[in-house]
């Protein structure tokens, strides 16, 4: 049975959660995009905190509302500080997001990131490759670019999402979130979207801010992602390219849901 297309009404409904409910998403992002995932997340209604310390992570962990651990710019001290973070989240109920970024290409993260599957991530967002090397199904792609289509990633993802029991979304031209039993489609955004760093990471943090959120979580992250391809596609009409994109773009997010 072919995926179910993200529903605009359900769209609009988290739009108004993230505004009225402000989750407040603790990130361990990587250092090249951490202000542009705290502006993305304050265009959203939401509110960021870039806590990496060892000693503070975990306890801001259990303060937060959510947690996005990004593996972009690892290293073997952030992983320390991302593992009891994500341990103090869990002993806290409180929902974690995984970025894998560039999984399969390397070694250090992509055995963290295996590590943390035992850890049970709320949701894991990453695009064709990396869903695909984190099932085991595919050595990566190359580097933070993907070698895949999200379509022919979808089956590792359904895969992934049931044998530990969660939310995957594979991003692409057109994103998949899946629990494993139902998936839905997300169509829209811009090409643009790929010429700018830290969207897809910036999507995580938004992905991770959902889980946080009431109702039902494949709906509320998918509609993360329909969030952002709504952005990108109203920023491209507004842009002369990327440099314009990036302004265009959280004026774009900032004005979802408004009257």
């Amino acid at each position: 049975m072919p995926p179910d297309l993200l529903n605009s009404a359900l769209l609009a409904h988290t739009s108004h959660l993230f505004r009225t409910r402000s989750p407040l998403v603790h990130c361990m992002t990587n250092d090249v995009v951490q202000t542009f995932t705290a502006n993305v997340l304050l265009a959203i209604g939401a509110s960021p905190a870039m806590v990496i310390d060892a000693d503070e992570a975990p306890q801001f962990a259990a303060l937060a509302d959510a947690l996005l651990i990004n593996v972009g710019t690892l290293t073997k001290e952030r992983a320390s500080a991302m593992r009891v973070a994500v341990e103090s989240a869990n002993a806290n109920n409180k929902p974690w997001t995984l970025d894998p970024v560039a999984v399969g290409a390397l070694t250090l993260r992509t055995e963290f990131c295996q590590q943390l599957l035992a850890l049970k991530p709320a949701a894991i967002r990453g695009n064709a490759s990396e869903i695909m090397a984190l099932a085991g199904m595919s050595q990566g792609g190359r580097g933070v670019d993907t070698t895949d289509t999200a379509a022919a990633a979808l089956p590792a993802a359904q895969a992934l999402a049931r044998q530990i029991s969660t939310v995957v979304v594979v991003t692409g031209e057109v994103d998949y979130v899946t629990d494993g039993r139902r998936t839905l489609m997300v169509t829209g955004g811009s090409s643009l979207m790929t010429r700018v760093v830290g969207t897809g990471c910036a999507l995580s943090a938004v992905v991770a801010a959902s889980c946080a959120l009431p109702g039902d979580r494949l709906d509320n992250v998918a509609a993360a992602c329909g969030i952002m391809k709504k952005a990108g596609g109203a920023a491209t009409e507004n842009s002369a390219g990327p440099g314009s994109f990036v302004a265009a773009f959280l004026d774009a997010l900032y004005a979802e849901g408004r009257p």
